[in-house]
């Protein structure tokens, strides 16, 4: 008997794991408990990341992570079947997200002090993970979430426009925008460091 419970577990996870997205949500909306612990599963890791990348704040990134998965369970009720479960995932996240950056802002504005997420500039990074997201978040506010969408998240172009209510063939020419924008930033530190190196070397001769 408790070997026929653990083909039969078996046999669920595996057929979980082929399901799409959308059939995990109608199945959860069905009453199918199992079918939203996959999609956790499914998606911790791609929000803690989406969430990371904006606040920079692990302990931060986390709790809007749980506060995203608490918010879809709230919401699954108005789960339509023909919308992608993906993009309206993130969606929940992008709202969790401005609540959050409002309630970092309000509280600065009392406390002197920065808002979470904004990190000082340092114009000395050696590190290259530092000098990239330097780089992005000087980039303008909508091309760095188109950029960090399609890059990081890896959304398609309709996905993105739907998230953030653009044309797709503005989100590729932001796209392109961010792009070529990035690899400006990016470039003059290292134009700058590798001036400075060489000065350098030029005085220890």
């Amino acid at each position: 008997m408790v070997m026929q419970e653990i083909f039969l577990d078996a046999s669920r996870a595996a057929s979980a794991a082929t399901e799409t997205d959308e059939q995990l949500m109608a199945a959860f909306k069905r009453g199918v408990t199992d079918a939203f612990t996959t999609l956790f599963v499914r998606y911790k890791q791609p929000l803690f990341g989406f969430f990371l990348r904006r606040v920079a704040d692990p302990s931060q990134a986390e709790e809007l992570t749980q506060e995203t998965f608490i918010a879809v369970l709230r919401a699954t009720s108005r789960y339509e079947a023909s919308a992608l479960f993906r993009t309206w995932l993130y969606a929940i996240a992008f709202k969790i997200l401005r609540a959050h950056r409002r309630k970092a802002t309000f509280r600065a504005m009392f406390q002197g002090e920065q808002p979470a997420g904004r990190e000082p500039a340092t114009e000395d990074a050696i590190d290259a993970r530092m000098l990239v997201r330097e780089a992005v978040s000087k980039l303008d506010p909508m091309d760095r979430e188109v950029l960090l969408l399609r890059e990081f998240e890896g959304l398609s172009y309709a996905e993105i426009a739907a998230l953030l209510h653009l044309p797709v063939n503005t989100v590729r020419s932001r796209l392109f925008r961010a792009r070529m924008a990035l690899r400006d930033l990016v470039a003059v530190p290292v134009l700058r460091s590798t001036m400075n190196d060489h000065s350098g070397s030029k005085e220890r001769v």
